[in-house]
């Protein structure tokens, strides 16, 4: 499979977002399902371009996926600190699982995140049942952080995002 990792078009926007959209509700990952507030994040690929770089992958012009990739704080980051990058929203169609597109769009983060000067770690946020995410990570070399994790909704005490990091 030639799987090729590239930034998101603008007419891909919406197609990435419910991409992204159906596979958090499909993995059961949105608390509220379908009135989750933050499928609309999800499905706003344009607001995540506008302020980060989101990259998808593809396979003959398919779309299989996509993740945005955060250069350092600022208004996409959730934990990314200064010298810090960081990864989110990584989500894989059914049809691109197993077959290598969800790494591929991390190594393409880390490999952003090496070349930007001063950067010294590319950090994320995982929920506790993303097994698969996690097996991408822990094999690229990321280690978890627990003292980082942290909850996205403080009223709602059984919600924990998991942290984890990778030095650059």
């Amino acid at each position: 499979m030639d799987i090729v990792i590239r930034p998101v078009r603008a007419g891909e926007y919406e197609e990435l977002g419910e991409i992204t959209a159906g596979a958090y509700l499909l993995d059961g990952l949105l608390d509220f399902g379908e009135s989750d507030a933050y499928l609309g994040e999800l499905r706003d690929v344009a607001k995540r371009a506008a302020a980060a770089e989101v990259l998808v992958a593809t396979e003959r012009g398919a779309l299989l996926g996509g993740v945005t990739f955060v250069p350092g704080p600022g208004p996409m980051a959730d934990i990314a600190g200064p010298g810090e990058a960081e990864i989110r929203m990584l989500a894989v169609a059914r049809a691109g699982r197993g077959r290598g597109a969800g790494e591929a769009l991390v190594r393409a983060c880390v490999e952003r995140a090496r070349a930007i000067e001063g950067c010294a770690r590319i950090v994320l946020s995982t929920q506790r049942t993303m097994h698969s995410a996690h097996r991408i990570y822990e094999r690229l070399g990321f280690t978890r952080t627990p003292e980082r994790d942290w909850n996205p909704l403080p009223e709602l005490d059984d919600i924990l995002l998991l942290t984890y990091e990778l030095t650059l």
